[in-house]
């Protein structure tokens, strides 16, 4: 019922947001804004991580969340009021959740579009994912 929920929810605010999107480049990492990677620690080993990024899990291997924790652990590292942005494999689940945090929850985040992917594309150079 949590699920169902919770993409209810993201469904709806996908109909109603203007979401803050840019493309997840090269260039955007040297603007010095936080970047929390939501991808899965196999993603972040598979292809490393940005550099200075921080790794907070939102959908595990299976596609299951917690919001809770996610939103714990994302307390910890920006403010609600504290712009940052969301990167993930190719940008479609940043795309939600960033949607569903600024529009329901008010903070201030951006959408990287492309996502890691995309930066790696246009040769940038990853660091080694360590826990």
């Amino acid at each position: 019922m949590k699920k169902i929920f919770i993409a209810l929810l993201l469904t709806v605010s996908s109909l109603m947001a203007e979401l803050h999107q840019v493309w997840a480049t090269p260039q955007f990492v040297e603007k010095n804004m936080k970047i929390i990677d939501i991808r899965t620690p196999a993603e972040w080993r598979e292809t490393g991580i940005v550099k200075g990024s921080y790794t907070i899990m939102f959908f595990d291997e299976k596609g299951n969340f917690n919001l809770e924790i996610f939103l714990n652990q994302l307390d910890m590292v920006v403010k609600k009021d504290e712009p940052f942005a969301l990167i993930c494999r190719v940008g479609s689940r940043t795309g939600m959740v960033s949607e569903f945090l600024s529009e329901r929850l008010g903070y201030k985040v951006t959408n990287l579009k492309g996502g890691i992917m995309k930066m790696i594309h246009e040769g940038y150079k990853t660091i080694p994912y360590g826990p």
